[in-house]
């Protein structure tokens, strides 16, 4: 990493912890004979954060722009970048894990969380819950080189679903006028969803709020997109703005299809309200494909930092749009709330 890039990302790391109005940091730089230069940057702790995707015509991650490539706008109103680095962070990641899901679905899913592991990096850390109607929060946050690879394999057996039940047919004469009559073909009038999504991300933002602000913190969600309403005790956009507040971004692996379908919609949200992604797959082996795809995709963000100017000041939320230079497509999460201590990701 060059001497520059560091400091910066220092910077930024320094940046979310600062707890006064106002402070001030050294920031040194190398210059071409290689001696140090001191410069004195003024901060603030109302200081907005941004983790910045890019991607060009094809989908294709983009890498290598620079600060003059970016606009930023909030409430419209076009931002002074004050801080900028391509580094990545890096990641605290839940890894959250629907554990009610039908045969078809859960059975290959379980089977591909194994390679979730290969799709971390050494810095990386990673906790590995699951849940139907309830919550279940494993037992900590752990990395690669420790026992991630065992949590999630006991994950595997757990929310791996029972086969399906078949009843043996009864065989009966059917000249016979004695004994119990023949019985007809199962009929199964269907149940109601008995998950609750909702909770379960509420529940996996309040693991990732003490983890450190030098990370990129972020939930996988693994899920067929089913959710009960009447069995969370928050609601979607109760969900949606706690996530906002703490700058934590949603990716979401929709099983048991191949592209959008209605009952995902939910999922979808999530990741494009928080910055995010959503990615749909049938089977195991496309799931451990894109298990990889979405950790590059989290390391590959931009980090951009502003102060905002001329917004719309007695607004609770203030939308956030970000544009880059002419052909790429630039997502962020869509917004801020004001009155969190924790609302500009700090």
């Amino acid at each position: 990493m060059v001497p520059h890039r560091n400091c910066l990302l220092v910077l930024l790391v320094s940046l979310y912890l600062l707890s006064t109005s106002h402070g001030f940091l050294q920031n040194t730089k190398s210059n071409g004979d290689g001696a140090q230069q001191q410069a004195k940057i003024h901060v603030r702790s109302d200081l907005v954060l941004l983790s910045v995707t890019v991607r060009d015509g094809n989908g294709n991650l983009v890498s290598g722009l620079k600060q003059g490539d970016f606009h930023v706008f909030d409430d419209e109103v076009e931002q002074r970048i004050t801080a900028f680095t391509d580094e990545g962070l890096p990641i605290s990641l839940v890894i959250l894990v629907d554990s009610d899901t039908k045969w078809t679905e859960g059975t290959p899913m379980a089977k591909s969380l194994g390679a979730i592991a290969g799709a971390l990096s050494v810095g990386d850390e990673a906790m590995v819950c699951h849940y139907d109607m309830l919550f279940y929060p494993g037992a900590k946050f752990t990395s690669v080189s420790d026992n991630l690879i065992d949590e999630l394999r006991a994950t595997q057996a757990t929310v791996a679903p029972p086969p399906p039940y078949i009843p043996e047919p009864l065989i009966t004469d059917p000249k016979s006028t004695s004994g119990p009559p023949p019985l007809g073909a199962p009929t199964y009038a269907g149940a109601r969803t008995t998950k609750a999504m909702d909770y379960a991300l509420f529940s996996a933002v309040e693991l990732l709020q003490g983890r450190g602000s030098d990370r990129r913190k972020i939930i996988l969600i693994v899920s067929d997109g089913r959710n009960e309403p009447k069995l969370n005790h928050h609601t979607h956009d109760e969900v949606v703005e706690l996530l906002l507040g703490h700058n934590i971004s949603v990716y979401s692996l929709a099983i048991g299809a191949d592209g959008p379908k209605r009952r995902f919609s939910m999922l979808a949200d999530y990741a494009t309200s928080t910055g995010g992604d959503i990615v749909y797959a049938k089977m195991s082996s496309t799931m451990e494909n894109l298990y990889s795809k979405i950790a590059a995709e989290a390391r590959h963000d931009y980090t951009i930092a502003y102060v905002p100017r001329g917004h719309l000041k007695d607004s609770n939320f203030h939308a956030v749009r970000v544009t880059a230079t002419s052909g790429l497509r630039a997502s962020t999460r869509r917004g801020y709330f004001t009155n969190d201590p924790q609302a500009r990701g700090h």
